[in-house]
Parts: structure tokens; sequence; C-alpha cells
């Protein structure tokens, strides 16, 4: 038998292309949408979420400055990730300096990033104060839902 709540749900055409643009905008091969209620997920050339390939973040660190790879930092309690699929800029503008870099001291609520998503700037905000000890992303990069940005501590 049907869901009910299936059989009243109906796909919006408008949402699905904005995420299929979205696609074609960061480069990505899939992404997903939903709600507490329904859930979408749109990808490129009939990708199973198995192949889709798992790029590490990029790293920007200060010069003369050592940068550990590890993994440890997805457990860090002070790890800032994204929100949302898109992409994410450091600064207001290519003119602009970084809204934070390593070494910041930053306050509840400072502007730590902007991700791009659909075509509008979403700023990303500091949960708590701190020092930033790590940034993971460069300036334009293709972001994931979940994706490290930086570390406050």
């Amino acid at each position: 038998m049907v869901d009910k709540k299936l059989k009243k749900s109906k796909i919006d055409a408008n949402i699905v292309r904005q995420l299929a643009d979205l696609l074609d905008e960061t480069g990505l091969n899939e992404i997903e949408y939903g709600t507490d209620e329904w859930h979408l997920r749109v990808a490129k050339n009939g990708m199973s979420p198995i192949t889709v390939p798992i790029v590490p973040p990029s790293v920007v660190a200060e010069p003369n400055s050592v940068v550990d790879d590890s993994d440890s930092h997805a457990n860090h309690p002070g790890v800032i990730v994204s929100p949302m699929v898109g992409t994410a800029y450091i600064s207001p503008d290519p003119e602009s300096p970084p809204f934070v870099k390593v070494g910041d001291a930053v306050l509840e609520g400072d502007t730590l990033v902007l991700i791009e998503a659909m075509k509008v700037y979403n700023p990303i905000k500091a949960a708590r104060s701190g020092t930033v000890t790590r940034v993971f992303i460069k300036n334009g990069t293709p972001i994931e839902f979940g994706e490290p940005l930086m570390i406050i501590e």
C-alpha cells in the first residue's frame, strides 16, 4: 500500500532545476537537499553515492607553518563544518582581505566565510569565541555538506 503522505507529494521541478544548475556551477557530481518531510538527491551521469569520489579538503596555511593532514580534525570540538553544499569564499570580494585567518581571534557571531548556494551568499558565523587555528578551504573552493571549513579553539 502506498503511504498517503507519499501519494500527496509532488516534485517541484523548479527545485530540481535549481539543484541541477548548482551542480553545473560548482562542478559537483551530486547534491542532496531536503526538509524534515522530504529529501531529494540530484546526480550527474547516474552516479551512485558509492562511486562519487571523495576529495579531501584543500588546506590553507600561513607561510612557514606546518599543516597536519591527518583526519584528527573531524572529531575536534572546535571544527566548523559546512551546513550546505556550495562554493566557499573566505573574503567578501576578491580585493578584500579574508574574514579570518589562522591566528585571528573571533567572537561568537563573527562571519567566518560565505557559502554561495543557489546564487545566494550565506554567511557562516562563529558558534563560539576563540582563535582560528586551521583553515581548510581556499577562496572559491567547492564544498560538500559537513565538510570541515576551519577550527576555532
